[in-house]
């Protein structure tokens, strides 16, 4: 029996000389972004209400009598819209004088330089001198409390910043006081934002610089940094993010929209772990901590791993292995594949866990998840077991009581003391830190930021991630590494994986809800785990 397709209804009209076709019930501002016109908007904002009080996006629509707001005006069948006409213009670009009547002309020392929008508006079309001769008013800055600064005179009154507390978060702490040109944003009493855990959404959705963050502020110019799609690394919900990186250093997150995932958002807890990406007091070169030598170069290291990893291949000692749950899909799947021409089964590893999740509750999808990890879905995927407490300690033997052979990847071991050994044949650590002091060998690997990978996130669903730093020294996805031990130790031909799309094709051959995803068109979306391969 044929499938059943459902019929999207559509409807098509012409904007501004253009002829464009959009499903029924869109308004004439998003119709108008499909062909890449950009009306200008302040109160719109595709996650929230729509009030139409900024009256900037108001368009001319033939056989209406006045102009319209095309953010609340649905696309009809046989429209003609001029968004460029005179009428249209002259409407802007008197919306955008009274705007800046009393905007502070601060933009040198703004945050929100280069990213606001009514420094695009008026560049665009607004006038070449303002014609007002009396004093702007003056508001001054509050301390919002948590993350946010407010700064009065920037603001525009698009009111998304009390729309967002009051629709997503449900938690009602902003609010419009005073009336007319008086009218500005304020906080009930002195509660502030301090310790509502989507406040800093606020900031994001901000048009100009009214709501700024403290930790961002005066950091970086944003046409100083580089941008790159990732995702969120500090718990298991998978949200979207761009790294904001400048000089190599992460100076910031922001979300990337995927409505299946967080929708335009993400969580402060979230937003706020990045400092760590930026640690410089890590392993760089591979090294031998028990020995007075130089750093090995990567081959040297490789063959002396496959040195240590031989006895295991011959059946003659016993391997323990730690993973990490924010190693990639590919890491995981590498080692593996490892374990299992070295006859290895099973394979742990810890993760920090809290009580309680945190839902933004106008949104479901979005929760700051239980796991504070971003890949156990993946570890578990692979045959590896969460062992240890909610600190993601304890769950592994002191080393001088494990026999044979110890390979980590990722876990730095913090919370076992280097010691005497006599029953520890030798411990390969593979490192995105420091090297345990007991390690016979250490390998430097890179984390999340400094690589392309993927992670399989609470829901099931596989989501790519790129490099936005550079990673020091040799340090190599440990991926590679993995792929090349194994190429080392294990029987037979194994082909060495050079790209991260080829890495990613073992995850397919060793579970069933990879095989046949394609890694290109995982894309910037991700994709679900195939049926029947949640494991």
């Amino acid at each position: 029996m044929a499938q059943e397709t459902t019929q999207v209804e559509t409807v098509t009209l012409t904007i501004d000389g253009q002829e464009v076709t959009v499903p029924k019930g869109t308004n004439l501002l998003e119709a108008a972004e499909t062909l890449g016109d950009r009306i200008p908007h302040y109160c719109y904002h595709p996650g929230l209400s729509r009030p139409a009080q900024c009256r900037l996006c108001l368009v001319e629509v033939e056989g209406m009598p006045k102009l319209v707001p095309s953010c609340v005006t649905p696309a009809m069948e046989g429209q003609v819209v001029h968004t460029q006409s005179d009428k249209a213009a002259s409407q802007r670009q008197g919306v955008l004088e009274f705007y800046l009547q009393n905007h502070p002309l601060d933009c040198p020392i703004c945050d929100q330089s280069g990213e606001c929008k009514l420094q695009d508006y008026v560049h665009a079309e607004g006038r070449d001198h303002g014609r007002s001769q009396e004093p702007k008013r003056v508001f001054g800055r509050d301390d919002f409390g948590g993350d946010v600064l407010f700064y009065g005179d920037r603001c525009v009154m698009c009111t998304r910043c009390v729309r967002f507390m009051n629709e997503m978060a449900q938690d009602p702490r902003l609010t419009v006081v005073e009336r007319g040109n008086r009218s500005v944003i304020d906080t009930f009493f002195e509660e502030g934002l301090q310790g509502s855990p989507y406040a800093g959404n606020v900031v994001d959705i901000c048009p100009v610089g009214a709501l700024v963050s403290k930790d961002f502020l005066h950091k970086a110019r944003a046409w100083d940094l580089e941008k790159t799609p990732s995702v969120c690394p500090n718990c298991s919900q998978g949200c979207n993010i761009e790294l904001h990186v400048r000089d190599n250093l992460v100076q910031r997150l922001k979300p990337r929209e995927n409505d299946a995932i967080n929708g335009h958002w993400m969580c402060d807890y979230g937003r706020e772990r990045y400092e760590w990406m930026n640690r410089a007091d890590r392993l760089a070169h591979a090294v031998a901590p028990g020995e007075a030598t130089d750093p090995l170069s990567m081959d040297e290291a490789l063959d002396r791993a496959a040195a240590l990893l031989a006895p295991v291949s011959q059946g003659a000692i016993p391997l323990t292995v730690v993973a990490s749950p924010f190693a990639s899909n590919e890491t995981l799947a590498a080692l593996r594949a490892l374990l299992d021409s070295l006859g290895i089964k099973g394979g742990v590893f810890r993760s920090r866990r809290t009580e309680g999740e945190m839902p933004l509750p106008g949104f479901a999808q979005l929760t700051r998840r239980e796991d504070l990890v971003p890949n156990r879905g993946g570890a578990e995927a692979f045959g590896f077991e969460r062992v240890g407490d909610d600190e993601g300690h304890g769950g592994l033997r002191p080393l001088d009581q494990i026999s044979g052979g110890l390979l980590v990847v990722g876990d730095d071991l913090a919370d076992l003391p280097a010691g005497g050994s006599p029953s520890l044949n030798f411990l390969l650590h593979l490192t995105s830190g420091h090297a345990h002091p007991a390690a016979t060998l250490a390998i430097p690997i890179r984390t999340h930021a400094e690589m392309e990978g993927s992670w399989v996130s609470h829901g099931g669903r596989v989501q790519r991630f790129w490099p936005g730093l550079r990673a020091p020294g040799d340090a190599a996805p440990a991926w590679q590494i993995l792929h090349q031990l194994r190429a080392r130790v294990a029987e037979g031909d194994h082909e060495i994986p050079t790209t991260t799309a080829q890495a990613f094709l073992t995850c397919g051959s060793l579970h069933p809800g990879f095989a046949g995803m394609d890694w290109a068109h995982l894309g910037l979306q991700g994709a679900p785990l195939r049926a029947g391969g949640e494991g």
